[in-house]
């Protein structure tokens, strides 16, 4: 195999599959990429943990083709390091590969292609293309409320499920202390038995990769995989196994409070207080009342906090607790300027959502103060 690259192009192939290949693995072909050519003007980059596989095509000058893989992490660090516009790389005897920009040159060793494992390939998959805008936002939305308890499988991915009639995606996460919800509707709605759990990991990647993504994005489910293509690029990810629980039950029907807050305010005023907050506990306590809302904290080894800021409330006062790291976590993925925060009593979930932005909640279970 020999080609040329442009060292932009191989560098930004490399740093998309950095999240992939594995750093600590008992099998060491899976901290490579794999690198083949495809055809005299392309060059096919991968890379695959098993669970999750990525791999992308970039154009390159190829002269002989060929395959073989190396170090993910070693060659990216060398080419992301390199002075020039171009990069040649040739193969050589017993796997070696040498690099070439202007008068820098390495040779490093490389795995056989053959002992790659092969990524999932599917011949029929029914995709729905989603905005790809709109789908980061979904996950950003939902992606920090998955749990990272490994002993509650089931908890450590996204839940999506069509819409009710096939109208649209949503998409639900939780932790067992909190639930997000986020629904977008669309002409092609996906195509599934079921709501099926993305892990934690290839929600992860996928938010990577949209956030260069400039061209059509489409998203599949096929047997025990969920597939993403966009800009030359697919992205294959193993299902989690398992039942979502039910997150309905955990959705208020209704509300008996409701206050409308300036969000950025709310979220200044959660950082202030929260400085003194228990480090364990975590916890701040809202006071809702006639045109206001205060918050205050309280750590015996250091002292108290509390500020009020205004609130658009009419109504019975309420005091209840919640973890502030929740709340903030919250403030921080939606962009509405205002908020609004439903409530019912001190021992029942407050649901927050954006103003004049439906189809997305946020519940957080109240904590004893």
């Amino acid at each position: 195999m020999e080609l040329k690259i442009a060292v932009p192009e191989l560098s930004k192939a490399l740093q998309r599959v950095q999240g992939i290949v594995e750093k600590k693995t008992t099998m060491p072909i899976l901290a490579n990429v794999a690198i083949e050519t495809s055809g005299k003007k392309a060059i096919s980059v991968s890379a695959t943990n098993l669970e999750i596989g990525l791999t992308g095509t970039y154009p390159a000058e190829v002269k002989s083709e060929g395959a073989i893989t190396l170090s993910g992490k070693a060659l990216y660090d060398i080419v992301r390091s390199l002075p020039g516009d171009t990069l040649s790389l040739t193969q050589e005897a017993n796997h070696w590969v040498s690099l070439q920009c202007g008068k820098v040159s390495y040779r490093i060793v490389g795995m056989p292609a053959e002992n790659f494992p092969s990524l999932p390939r599917f011949d029929e998959v029914e995709f729905f293309k989603i905005d790809p805008a709109v789908f980061r936002t979904m996950i950003e939305k939902t992606l920090y409320s998955v749990s990272t308890d490994e002993t509650r499988y089931n908890l450590t991915g996204v839940y999506c499920e069509p819409i009710d009639k096939n109208s649209g995606l949503r998409m639900v996460s939780t932790d067992g202390h909190r639930l997000s919800v986020i629904e977008t509707k669309m002409a092609k709605a996906p195509v599934m038995k079921k709501g099926v759990i993305v892990p934690r990991k290839g929600v992860s990647e996928l938010r990577r990769l949209l956030e260069d993504s400039k061209g059509e994005a489409k998203l599949g489910f096929v047997e025990n995989s969920a597939v993403f293509e966009t800009d030359g690029l697919t992205l294959t990810m193993q299902l989690l196994e398992g039942q979502f629980p039910d997150y309905n039950q955990v959705i208020p029907s209704n509300s008996s409070k409701k206050a409308v807050l300036d969000r950025k305010l709310l979220l200044d005023a959660l950082k202030r207080t929260s400085l003194l907050s228990p480090d364990k506990a975590q916890g701040v306590r809202l006071e809702l009342s006639n045109g206001a809302l205060a918050l205050s904290a309280n750590n015996p080894d250091l002292g108290e906090a509390r500020e009020e800021i205004e609130a658009e409330y009419q109504g019975e006062a309420l005091k209840i607790g919640f973890n502030f790291r929740y709340l903030i976590d919250v403030l921080t993925v939606l962009s509405e300027d205002k908020v609004e925060l439903h409530l019912n009593d001190p021992l029942s979930p407050g649901v927050i959502e954006g103003v004049g932005t439906p189809g997305y909640r946020a519940i957080i279970m109240p904590m004893r103060l």
